[in-house]
């Protein structure tokens, strides 16, 4: 007995010692082990893609690369398809994905269809633009972007990945990546702005948040990114309107933050609708097979947009339907959209020889990945759970969620003689403007399954914030759209009405102070609304002046899609609150900034310009061979009319506190390849309040191989400091760094000599300078 009890006990400390070098082998190594596991597994689902792969039928695989509109809440020409028709070739396993099916009733039914009739039984992909939140509403990106802060960016669209997949989705129609210098453009209100590497790393938040850590969890969905590429780079602002564009500017602009994107693992991406140097997006070869597949090795699928492989017809690139489903699937495109063409086209294409089935096989592998990814083949019905549709959606936690990112994303654009923030014991305030008591236009375009006219207003939200011992007016002075609000129709905007700012000069007169809410309606953003005209209409600006002549106490609340042209406003109104279109809680969260609960924090994530007539307007622009009047005379770069500079540029954003720049350092003055140097700021809150700074860096490289930009944004991180208190602020300056898209046509770092900036806004003078050697 004794020796048994010996030998176990022997056992026992053996088993024990083993588990405990093991474990000690393990630290420090889990994520060797995590990419063990995670290769592992990519291995297993690749070998089940070849299994199905090999018993598939041709029209099968080709099934999967068909996307088919579910509703008629369309963006393009409405399906041609009779319901009965979409059915059989759901069925028949003829049909990949579908868009603008919403709601666990409706997904179920239709996986159902698909798992009980087809003959392989392979589940269908969900899509929808969940672009901005999906019941619960959150800033538009552009606003949000506002914000600079990563995590709120990424709680977003967590929380809209939430409330879309208990809503039977698994796959967003977003986030939009288009770098756009050009407010004329509507869908500008869809991006992060002006700049690729600060859009790089908000493409990167955005798809974290909707995908999380791991792509099979119920709450998460695969991502798509888009508009690949240059759409924001239209001609003219014009909404799917002809892209010229060089090669070293596609390179170093356009394609950073869809390089990301891929870093960042993101499972798709749609193509533009663009064309690109006369090759339409969806049919360009370099961008999709080339450079998307090949040389960034991205494993995900690419979607068109709506119909836009049979656009390819009106683009004179293509004769008819089946050159357009043969020049788009040899191009690197997988999915059709609602086009019509692979559906018709690919089997016959294959059979006479003019497309390789290995690239139908090679599309239909990467969109069954994804299927596989999100955990669909071990449970095809994981996102038709009735429970989490019933308590996840629209939920208080949601709602103050947004609340939170909205007041985070709020700009304070001016501010003289402190009149912000306002005091909640003012005897009475007058609210004045054609958005005041607006309850729809703060949802914004885009707006998934938003309940119209359920956001809060900012007349609600100011009366909540001060109670009833403030006597509040209200007049709308004049309206701003004309008709009935759609999301697909044409809005016709009130340019010559001015009945009602009599009313509104009357309450004015008597208020303490006025807010006026004033600036664009909801679909005057957004895709098919561009604007040549992007200064406030003639009826808001009559209002303004007619209110400033008798009340000079005016604090505007922008709310808008786009940057606008406000000149005359920012000459008058002492102070300016940018707002833009905050979603749900809109009103809450400009009462916590206007009346001092919240410190505004926010920074421009793009250029607002003098004049229309500026754009496209950018910091990060290229100082031309006469950038500067040395002589008197009239022969350099500029306008004889208005200022080169915007009204307010990149980066800047005011705060109820002030901040002082000091000790601005540099570790060495060069440094060679393989090396660092670290330059820092010391950040001190000199004023009387807890507020927050962007800390922004920005680098000149003096001489390029290519003329290169008079400032870039290299690094920014968001500080948050007491009264008094001082925090230093370090970035590792590296090769990586300094590096771009040289004439060498490769991401290298040249040797030379380079300025770096620190400071609040793009318009900082703090510099200093280093040099780089090879």
């Amino acid at each position: 007995m004794k020796t048994l009890k010996n030998q176990i006990e022997t056992l026992i400390l053996i088993v024990t010692g083993m588990l405990f070098f093991s474990s000690l082998n393990s630290f420090g190594q889990d994520s060797h082990k995590n990419n063990i596991l995670e290769m592992e597994n990519k291995d297993i689902i690749e070998n089940k893609i070849d299994s199905l792969l090999s018993i598939m039928t041709l029209k099968e695989k080709i099934g999967q690369l068909v996307l088919y509109n579910g509703s008629w809440d369309v963006t393009g020409p409405p399906s041609d398809l009779g319901n009965k028709e979409k059915f059989e070739k759901l069925k028949n396993g003829e049909v990949g994905a579908m868009l603008n099916v919403t709601s666990v009733e409706a997904t179920k039914k239709i996986q159902s269809d698909v798992m009980e009739h087809s003959r392989l039984k392979i589940p269908l992909l969900f899509g929808y633009d969940v672009i901005h939140g999906y019941k619960t509403i959150f800033p538009i990106p552009l606003g949000e972007s506002a914000s600079w802060d990563l995590e709120a960016i990424k709680k977003s669209s967590s929380v809209a990945a939430k409330e879309a997949t208990a809503s039977g989705i698994n796959w967003a129609f977003g986030p939009m990546v288009d770098i756009s210098r050009d407010a004329r453009w509507g869908r500008i209100m869809e991006g992060a702005g002006e700049d690729p590497f600060f859009g790089s790393k908000v493409a990167v938040a955005r798809i974290q948040g909707f995908q999380g850590e791991d792509l099979s969890n119920t709450n998460t969905l695969a991502a798509c990114v888009k508009h690949f590429a240059a759409y924001g780079f239209a001609e003219g602002g014009r909404d799917y309107n002809t892209v010229s564009i060089g090669e070293y500017e596609l390179h170093n602009t356009v394609l950073p933050p869809f390089k990301a994107a891929v870093e960042a693992g993101v499972a798709s991406m749609m193509s533009a609708f663009n064309e690109v140097d006369g090759i339409p997006a969806t049919g360009h070869k370099m961008l999709q097979r080339d450079i998307l597949k090949k040389t960034w090795g991205w494993d995900g699928f690419i979607v068109s947009d709506w119909a836009s492989i049979t656009e390819m017809i009106y683009h004179g690139f293509a004769k008819d339907k089946n050159q357009a489903a043969e020049k788009a699937i040899i191009a690197g495109n997988d999915m059709d959209m609602e086009g019509k063409a692979y559906e018709t086209g690919l089997e016959e294409l294959v059979k006479d020889g003019k497309v390789d089935e290995n690239l139908i096989e090679d599309a239909a592998r990467r969109i069954l990945r994804v299927k596989y990814e999100l955990g669909l083949f071990d449970d095809a019905y994981k996102y038709s759970d009735e429970a989490r549709e019933k308590n996840d959606i629209y939920t208080k936690e949601n709602l103050e969620a947004s609340r939170d990112v909205a007041k985070k994303s709020i700009v304070l654009l001016k501010n003289n003689n402190d009149i912000l923030p306002l005091r909640k014991d003012l005897k009475s305030i007058a609210v004045i403007g054609p958005l005041a008591n607006d309850k729809d236009t703060p949802i914004g375009s885009w707006r998934a399954k938003a309940v119209p006219n359920s956001a809060v207003s900012l007349l609600e939200g100011i009366k909540s914030a001060v109670g009833k011992s403030v006597s509040i007016s209200h007049a709308e002075g004049v309206k701003l759209g004309v008709g009935q609000r759609s999301f697909i129709k044409e809005l016709k905007v009130n340019r010559e009405d001015v009945t009602g700012i009599a009313e509104a000069v009357n309450i004015a007169k008597n208020a303490e102070v006025v807010v006026m809410a004033i600036g664009e309606e909801a679909f005057q953003s957004g895709e098919g609304r561009s604007q040549v005209n992007i200064e406030l209409t003639i009826p808001q600006q009559k209002l303004f002046d007619a209110v400033w002549e008798v009340n000079k106490n005016i604090v505007v609340t922008l709310m808008n899609g786009r940057p606008l042209a406000i000149t005359n406003i920012a000459e008058k109104a002492p102070a300016i609150l940018e707002t833009w279109h905050l979603g749900s809680e809109s009103g809450n969260a400009i009462a916590d900034v206007l009346f001092g609960d919240y410190n505004p924090s926010g920074k421009l994530p793009v250029s607002f310009p003098r004049h229309v007539g500026q754009v496209p307007i950018y910091y990060n622009a290229k100082n031309t061979g006469r950038p500067l009047n040395k002589d008197g005379m009239v022969f350099w770069s500029h306008y004889t009319d208005e200022k080169n500079d915007p009204l307010f540029p990149f980066g800047h954003g005011l705060s109820y506190t002030t901040f002082q720049y000091k000790d601005f350092k540099i570790s060495e003055d060069s440094f060679s390849s393989g090396e660092e140097i670290t330059v820092s700021v010391t950040v001190t809150n000199t004023g009387k309040r807890k507020g927050k700074e962007v800390v922004q860096l920005y680098i000149q490289d003096l001489i390029g191989s290519l003329t290169r930009p008079i400032k870039e944004l290299k690094g920014f991180e968001l500080i948050e400091l007491e009264p008094g208190q001082s925090k230093e602020v370090s970035f590792v300056i590296t090769q990586e760094t300094i590096q771009f898209y040289t004439a060498n046509k490769k991401w290298e770092a040249e040797p030379g000599d380079f300025k770096i900036f620190i400071g609040g806004s793009s318009n900082t003078k703090l510099e200093k300078g280093f040099s780089f050697t090879k």
